[in-house]
C-alpha cells in the first residue's frame, strides 16, 4: 500500500494530480485546498496518501498533512453517506481546524456548504464526530474542548451573547469562541456577558 508519494508536479487536473516520482507517474485525487497548494509543474512536493485497492481498480487520493487523510478516513468510516466523493469535497471546503470547529460548535450550516452535502448529512456528522473532533482539530487543538462548550443550542445566553459581540467587533467566531471559553474560566459559571466581554477583549489583547 502507497502511504506517501515525493516526487515532482507533472500534471494538475480539476480533481487530481500526477507526481512524477522517479521517473514514474502516480495519479492523486486532492482536494481542491491541496491542489491550489502544490505550485507550479516541476515543483517538488509530498503528498500524504490514502489507497483504495478494489478488484477493477487501485484509486490513490492525496493530501497536503496526514492530519487531512486522517479526517478523509474518519469521514468515510464513521459517518452514513459519506463516501470519497463527498469527503474530499468538505476537505476542499474546509481546512482540518474549521471542520473540527465547525463540529464543535454544531454548526452544519458551514458543513453544509461542501457540494453533496445537505443538513441531513450535516447534522449526522456532528453527531457522530462531536467526540472525536478535539483529537483531530489540528492546530486548534488547545481550545477545541473549550469552544465546545460554546456551541449553537448549549451556551448560556450571556456566553453566546458575549461571543456575538466580540464577533460583531470585528473578530472570526473561532477567535471570539476561543476569548470568551477563556474569559468564562476566570469570570466563573453565571457571569454576565459585559463581564464576558471586558475579559475576553482583554484575553485578545495579550
Amino acid at each position: 500500500m502507497i502511504g506517501k508519494l515525493k516526487g515532482l508536479v507533472d500534471e494538475i487536473g480539476e480533481d487530481y494530480c500526477v507526481i512524477d516520482v522517479g521517473g514514474v507517474g502516480y495519479v492523486a485525487y486532492c482536494p481542491a485546498r491541496t491542489l491550489s497548494a502544490l505550485g507550479g509543474i516541476g515543483t517538488a512536493v509530498t503528498l500524504f496518501i490514502e489507497t483504495y485497492v478494489r478488484e477493477d481498480m487501485i484509486r490513490l487520493y492525496g493530501f497536503q498533512t496526514a492530519l487531512e487523510r486522517e479526517w478523509f478516513r474518519l469521514l468515510q468510516n464513521n459517518v452514513q453517506g459519506v463516501g470519497a466523493k463527498v469527503a474530499l469535497a468538505i476537505l476542499s471546503t474546509l481546512a482540518a481546524p474549521e471542520l473540527a470547529n465547525a463540529i464543535a460548535l454544531r454548526d452544519t450550516a458551514m458543513i453544509a456548504r461542501a457540494p453533496g452535502v445537505g443538513r441531513k448529512v450535516a447534522e449526522r456528522i456532528v453527531t457522530e464526530l462531536r467526540n472525536k473532533a478535539p483529537a483531530l482539530a489540528g492546530d486548534g487543538a488547545a481550545g477545541i474542548g473549550l469552544k465546545q462548550e460554546l456551541g449553537e443550542g448549549v451556551a448560556p445566553a450571556p456566553v453566546s451573547d458575549a461571543v456575538s459581540a466580540l464577533v460583531n467587533l470585528g473578530y472570526s467566531r473561532d477567535v471570539a469562541a476561543n476569548a470568551v471559553a477563556a474569559a468564562l474560566k476566570e469570570a466563573g459559571e453565571g457571569a454576565e456577558s459585559a463581564k464576558l466581554i471586558r475579559l475576553g477583549l482583554k484575553e485578545l489583547a495579550r
